[in-house]
């Protein structure tokens, strides 16, 4: 009886694979190799663009740009009034580095105001923030001290906020930077004059430079990831005129310009990629230095790393679904023959393919679909989509930081073992769900001790280890009764995702 009973379940079983599974399998397996042409196509793309660019012409070269000169009749007249703003969140590691790279910028005193506003829960942190502001201003400096009661509207709300004060009626533009970041002092001579001789430019964005790249493994692949974006993305963006986003930091923007384009809305985690959008439907310009590099320090715990992450992947897939039909239905984009191509720039490359299909695919695809092929062997994947595609795009991801070229696999591993956590962030936010409106200020450690993580993190992370058991479990049984030779790959992957699931990533700061 029990024989029989075993006999109808596997029959069972059997049906449900041949109707079901199999063709579920088959049918994702297509979504996800289009969705991997969309990528490679994408990545290629941006691969011959940089080469030209390269070859060919400076990518500022088009834009006028003269130094403002000191007249003796006018004095410092000549120079535009500029607003300085630093947002800070209980950043007490870093807001000495903060205020004072700001207050050494090289402008005329009485043509600038630095703006240094934060929530802080602690009297403590308020109290030496207050009085590291009273000293730079016994020195000459216009530094203005504005407290918020409350995080409403998070970061877009404090820019939001401190644009209303009346003395920012009298600035022409503003410059903005996060509170880990250290503008040279000669950065609002290198970017000013964009916008004083170019009257459609509304933003200059700088280069991000990283103090801290070689602190341990994880910030090295972080710079490898964030390098392709600076080297490649927003390069081609700047020089073809094409639409790329603001960083949120680093950034000088034309104070009419972002009026007009509504100034800052707090309805998603990416306020400056919103405003950005906005910017550039209305028809404004913007210009990326890939020479002017301003420091900041990178995330080194897992933690914070994990939540900035969340918000990066989880904003941009939340504005998308706020603002594709608002995008596709703008009529205040100055009307040419390239505005419908400058739409379909913004929404198929910018957000599906670099901010949707990205995440989706790198996760679902070589996590998931992928290693089931393997329990399933009905299912083929060719090789160009197993193997060709994805070393295609490594490859011309690794373009921005040559010196990392040694760590490729590295990177591979680690950067799929966060794409669970993008993937995740990403369906949040196209559909609204749970943590979509979380932001967790990316932890700055500053000159804070830390240590490498040589031990078991302090908790474990159950999605990573139950990816981890699914990757091996795969490996086993493709060691087993496979042909493919994933398991290798499957092993390794595992392996990667074991670690991250422990803990043993990236760097711990002590109690002590």
């Amino acid at each position: 009886m029990d024989t029989l009973q075993g006999g109808q379940f596997g029959l069972v079983l059997q049906q449900a694979k041949a109707t079901l599974i199999v063709p579920l399998l088959k049918f994702l397996v297509v979504v996800c190799l289009s969705m991997s042409l969309m990528l490679v196509v994408e990545k290629v793309y941006l691969g011959i663009m940089i080469i030209l660019i390269k070859l060919f012409r400076r990518p500022v070269k088009h834009w006028k740009w003269e130094a403002i000169k000191d007249d003796v009749e006018l004095g410092n007249s000549t120079y535009p009034m500029v607003l300085v703003q630093i947002p800070m969140y209980n950043e007490r590691e870093v807001y000495q580095l903060s205020i004072g790279a700001a207050c050494r910028l090289s402008w005329p005193s009485d043509r600038i105001i630095i703006q240094f506003f934060s929530v802080s829960g602690s009297n403590l942190i308020k109290d030496l923030v207050v009085l590291e502001c009273q000293r730079w201003a016994s020195k000459g400096i216009n530094i203005k001290y504005e407290i918020r009661d409350d995080r409403n509207g998070y970061k877009a709300g404090a820019l939001k906020e401190g644009m209303k004060h009346s003395y920012v009626k009298q600035c022409d533009y503003v410059a903005i930077f996060d509170a880990d970041f250290q503008p040279e002092p000669d950065f609002l001579y290198r970017t000013i004059p964009f916008l004083v001789h170019n009257s459609d430019i509304a933003l200059v964005q700088a280069r991000w430079k990283f103090v801290n790249s070689d602190e341990c493994l994880m910030t090295r692949m972080q710079e490898m990831s964030l390098d392709y974006h600076f080297t490649v993305e927003q390069e081609v963006g700047s020089a073809t005129y094409a639409f790329f986003g603001f960083n949120g930091t680093a950034g000088v923007w034309r104070i009419a310009a972002l009026n007009e384009a509504g100034g800052w809305k707090d309805r998603t985690t990416v306020e400056d990629m919103d405003l950005a959008v906005r910017a550039s439907l209305r028809g404004w310009k913007f210009v990326y230095l890939s020479d002017l590099k301003v420091k900041n320090e990178l995330p080194s715990t897992f933690k914070a790393y994990r939540y900035q992450q969340h918000r990066w992947s989880c904003g941009p897939a939340n504005l998308f679904r706020k603002m594709v039909m608002e995008i596709v239905r703008n009529k205040v984009f100055p009307y040419h023959i390239c505005a419908p191509l400058k739409k379909f720039h913004v929404i198929y490359s910018f957000f599906f393919v670099r901010k949707i299909v990205a995440h989706i695919v790198t996760f679902v695809f070589y996590c998931v679909i992928l290693p089931a092929t393997v329990l399933v062997p009905e299912v083929q994947v060719p090789i160009w989509g197993a193997v060709y595609i994805p070393s295609t795009i490594t490859l011309l991801n690794a373009v921005g930081t040559p010196r990392s070229l040694h760590l490729l696999i590295f990177w591979i591993l680690f950067e799929n073992v966060m794409s669970l956590h993008r993937t995740k962030a990403t369906f949040i936010g196209l559909f609204e769900a749970g943590r979509v409106n979380e932001w967790v200020v990316t932890e700055k450690l500053g000159d804070a001790p830390r240590k490498l993580r040589l031990r078991i993190g302090e908790r474990l992370h159950m999605l990573e280890l139950i990816v981890g058991f699914y990757l091996f479990f795969c490996g086993c049984y493709d060691l087993a009764f496979g042909k493919n030779g994933y398991f290798i790959y499957l092993f390794i992957q595992s392996v990667a995702f074991f670690i991250a699931g422990v803990g043993y990533v990236g760097t711990f700061v002590p109690n002590s």
